[in-house]
């Protein structure tokens, strides 16, 4: 089963809206030459769609500005740049400033992999608008991703079982069911996408961004990069250093770890992140509704997740919350501060045999909407997370390595580690058992890790500044919450950041913000 948790940032607007051109020819391109001169046809934004997660044009920006969307024509293989083309999905918003104040186009990749960057720019838009006055706010959806040649797996009735399915098992029959749906799902990736499966690796969708830097019509790349868009941001790197402006990666994911140390690290912080929530709710004045003690929070919780594995309870009808859905709203809702209401509502109301809120959160990180349609979220980031890592793991792997993850997280432990076979019977094989992020040559980059992140361990910032190599990495560390740091309006980090892309001030290397 695909691991929800790897979605990272990208199911955040989902959770926002839910709580509060498919694959563009394959035609002829001509030459190489013919793509990096190529003008967008810059239009107002269309509604977005299903594949991208449906729903409403964006609106207009706060001070009147508007959206708008083109298609940037990319080769289908880079290793053949004069065959096929698929469409890139991009979105802009003008520089609000002064033309000649103008820098260039500031592009955001907001993670999963597998997040539309057409449809959550807008959702965050207003967050950028120090940045806005110097640059154009630009984003895209990866190759296939969205618009931008989707990979498509199951229909929504699949998917609705799929994520209903037991994602932990207890014994060997369980096992064989897992791997079983495990092998139908990926199967059907292969049936209905297999022409582009093999060019949706980590490095085509970097030298896409090179291609748009040219395209937009700048010398170099400015670029922001969270969660998996760090990653994608230091492959960049690695393969056009001298071409890197400024960028700043956020939330930042370890190069140097292997899928399954990148599980097990994930294990230790969605553990933290649950200690600090339920630290939080019973160190406030008021009551904490969900548990006396944090001990208590924790008890009750494991409690609930055990008997949701004998039986379900009413989610949203006619669907049941399953153990394996309530562990993954769970997880979804420590992704930011923000949502730890949301988590102890949803607990409460669990308790009393209700569990429509844990499925909202559940249903977001899986990009299923509220009128039942799926976006192709997880299709992507089973095909990306596939085609990049190079290690296929077994059952028995997995049973070997239970005990260090149930140590890491007793919550969360069992469904990171089976997680891991999510690339099993997989239709390409896998590219590395690490990204590549060394970046001789570089210009300086900024790389932000939080402390209390659950997605991307803090440990994953210096480890990215020591791959990046001498003198390119400046870290800046967080003491916060959540996923990201920019995010969290925190003014410390928005001055560095804002300084640094702005005005070209580097922070100082080791700079800390709280």
């Amino acid at each position: 089963m695909a691991n929800p948790f790897r979605l990272r940032a990208a199911a955040l607007t989902t959770t926002a809206v839910l709580l509060a051109a498919v694959l563009a020819g394959c035609g002829d391109s001509g030459k190489d030459g013919d793509l990096t001169a190529q003008k967008l046809d810059w239009k107002s934004c269309p509604a977005p769609s299903e594949a991208e997660g449906g729903g409403s044009p964006p609106s207009p920006l706060p001070n009147g500005g508007e959206w708008q969307c083109a298609t940037m024509k990319a080769p289908l293989d880079w290793s053949r740049p004069k065959g096929d083309t698929i469409g890139i999905a991009l979105i802009r918003a003008r520089a609000s400033g002064p033309e000649n104040r103008r820098i260039g186009s500031l592009v955001f990749n907001f993670g999963g992999p597998g997040g539309s960057g057409v449809t959550t720019l807008p959702a965050f838009g207003s967050d950028y608008t120090a940045l806005r006055t110097r640059y154009d706010l630009v984003s895209f959806d990866p190759r296939g991703v969205g618009r931008s040649a989707p990979v498509e797996c199951e229909s929504d009735a699949q998917l609705d079982e799929y994520f209903q399915q037991d994602a932990t098992p207890d014994d060997h029959a369980e096992q064989v069911q897992l791997l079983q749906r495990t092998k139908q799902f990926n199967a059907a990736c292969e049936k209905n996408s297999e022409k582009v499966l093999p060019h949706v690796r980590t490095t085509d969708a970097a030298r896409d961004m090179d291609l748009m830097r040219r395209v937009l019509g700048d010398d170099k790349l400015y670029y922001f990069g969270i969660s998996y868009g760090t990653e994608l941001g230091g492959v960049y790197a690695h393969l056009f250093p001298k071409n890197v402006g400024r960028a700043v990666l956020d939330a930042v994911v370890d190069p140097t770890q292997t899928p399954e140390e990148s599980a097990l690290g994930q294990a230790r912080g969605f553990q933290l992140a649950l200690d600090n929530f339920a630290e939080d709710c019973t160190s406030k004045t008021e009551e904490c509704p969900i548990g006396s003690t944090e001990q208590e929070v924790k008890d009750r919780i494991a409690k609930l997740l055990a008997e949701l594995e004998k039986k379900p309870i009413p989610g949203i009808f006619p669907r049941q919350l399953t153990q394996t859905a309530a562990t993954n709203g769970i997880a979804q809702s420590l992704y930011s501060k923000d949502f730890w209401e949301y988590l102890t509502e949803g607990l409460e109301q669990a308790y009393d045999g209700d569990g429509k809120i844990l499925m909202l959160l559940s249903d977001s990180m899986n990009g299923r909407s509220e009128n039942g349609e799926y976006s192709n979220l997880t299709a992507a980031n089973t095909a990306i997370n596939c085609a990049d890592e190079k290690p296929r793991y077994t059952a028995d792997h997995v049973q070997r390595r239970l005990p260090e993850f149930r140590a890491a997280s007793a919550l969360f432990g069992d469904y990171l580690a089976w997680g891991m076979v999510s690339c099993t019977n997989w239709a390409v094989p896998g590219a590395a058992d690490h990204p590549d992020v060394s970046a001789p040559g570089a210009a300086p980059i900024l790389v932000i890790g939080n402390t209390g992140d659950p997605a991307t361990p803090y440990e994953g910032a210096r480890r990215m500044v020591e791959a990046l190599g001498r003198g390119v990495g400046i870290e800046l560390t967080y003491k916060g919450q959540g996923h990201g740091a920019y995010d969290s309006k925190n003014k410390c980090v928005q001055s560095a950041v804002n300084g640094y892309l702005l005005d070209g001030r580097t922070p100082k290397a080791n700079t800390v913000c709280s």
